[in-house]
């Protein structure tokens, strides 16, 4: 084998990384649709079927996350760091997580009726999703879009802000309104959990933003 198709082995391992966090990803949008599409339903059986698509996503998330840590164990060069790489498929992991147990919570607890303010915060959790795809197709080219990374980064993180403002004003107005205690303890917990996946989804941006920082 001459050194070519011996360094050749190399780069096609390390490109392995690429496609499966486009993957991750793009399976997140999904589940994420699915979400906005739910906190707009006001049907429980069309709330839990949407609760049933979502946990199959779920599900393909994790196989997406086994797939990187197996092609993680076997590479002998990887694109960055791989303890950086490990962390950010288990935090895209758990922002999937966190979009499943938000569906769960609606589906469980069938409010009385959607509310706009948290329709809002599915809305910004889909532009999270989406960003999340557009950063991941730059993972290939990593250095040269440093700058471009950094900037849709920031963006989750103007959202997770906007998010956080949304939510107090709900919040507020929850307690203020709500005379069903049943349903005020349903609302809050949803929307706690809504809140909880625009904290997760920053949490993946601030890793991202990590990785650009040591490798530009």
């Amino acid at each position: 084998m001459n050194i070519d198709s011996f360094l050749q082995i190399f780069v096609v391992k390390e490109k392995n990384f690429f496609p499966l966090f486009v993957s991750s990803a793009e399976n997140i949008l999904k589940a994420a649709e699915l979400l906005l599409e739910q906190t707009r339903e006001t049907d429980p059986d069309k709330r839990r079927m949407l609760a049933h698509r979502i946990k199959e996503h779920e599900t393909e998330g994790d196989r997406i996350t086994d797939k990187i840590v197996d092609v993680l164990i076997d590479a002998y060069v990887t694109p960055f760091d791989r303890d950086d790489i490990h962390e950010l498929a288990d935090m895209m992991d758990t922002f999937l997580d966190t979009i499943r147990d938000s569906s769960k919570k609606i589906a469980i607890y069938q409010p009385k009726d959607p509310s706009r303010k948290l329709i809002e915060i599915a809305e910004y959790i889909v532009e999270d999703a989406k960003l999340m795809v557009e950063i991941t197709r730059k993972f290939d080219t990593l250095r040269k879009e440093a700058k471009a990374l950094d900037e849709l980064c920031d963006k989750i993180k103007t959202i997770e802000h906007t998010v956080d403002d949304i939510y107090e004003s709900y919040m507020s107005n929850l307690f203020e309104y709500e005379k069903d205690a049943v349903e005020l303890v349903k609302k809050k917990n949803i929307a706690q959990a809504l809140e909880d996946t625009s904290d997760v989804a920053k949490s993946v941006s601030s890793k991202v933003r990590s990785i650009v920082v040591k490798n530009s």
